[in-house]
């Protein structure tokens, strides 16, 4: 795909239906859940296959869009857990955390760490958020190490004042294939899968996943 055709589907995803700032939507912590417990289940389930070993020497995880909850299995721990979020009383709260920011990246997409400094990178239902998503992706490459995982996991709930435009007037399957297309246009990662974990389709929260390595030469 031409060049003129990417910076056009960027474009797409900058329109928001709200009008306030982020930065005042978020200035009020919110302590609660944004899925339910069948789908926060599935998502801990999901981490606990596929994260490092607890307490491997050297690793390292970012929560990006982080909260005052990650949904890491229990008692897991890494020397070093960043988080990267909008308010600081929900990141203080974080018991998985060993460090955090805040920032806004739909202001500032550049992410305050080395090149290669971390193993993974988790994002919980906060993709739908990004208006700036390939700058984002991009510095994710970037921050990664070579063969690193980042982890985009979404349901069909969010703030829908909030959700870019071409989030909210599409479904879930198409869901999928715009954050595979972040990884794709980003450059720089293997061929994103997208893997359907919902726990009780009908009954409960929906909950995908839709993941992708850095190549390992880069």
């Amino acid at each position: 795909m031409s060049t003129s055709e990417d910076v056009q589907m960027d474009k797409l995803t900058i329109v928001h239906f709200g009008k306030s700032p982020d930065s005042l939507f978020y200035k009020i912590p919110r302590f609660v859940m944004h899925i339910d417990d069948p789908a926060i289940c599935a998502l801990t389930k999901y981490y606990s296959k596929v994260f490092p070993p607890s307490s491997t020497p050297g690793v390292s995880l970012l929560d990006l869009c982080s909260s005052w909850v990650s949904h890491f299995p229990a008692g897991y721990k890494q020397e070093r857990v960043v988080g990267l979020g909008m308010n600081e009383e929900e990141l203080n709260r974080n018991p998985v955390l060993t460090e955090y920011f805040v920032q806004d990246l739909n202001v500032n997409p550049k992410l305050p760490f080395e090149d290669k400094s971390f193993d993974v990178i988790t994002n919980v239902v906060s993709v739908d958020y990004l208006t700036r998503p390939i700058d984002v992706f991009k510095e994710m490459c970037r921050i990664l190490k070579p063969g690193g995982l980042a982890i985009m996991s979404f349901s069909n709930r969010c703030f829908w004042t909030k959700a870019i435009s071409i989030w909210t007037s599409t479904g879930d399957d198409d869901h999928a294939l715009i954050v595979g297309s972040y990884f794709h246009y980003a450059g720089g990662f293997e061929p994103p899968q997208a893997v359907d974990i919902s726990p009780s389709p009908g009954r409960s929260d929906p909950m995908y996943i839709v993941y992708s390595r850095k190549v390992p030469t880069a």
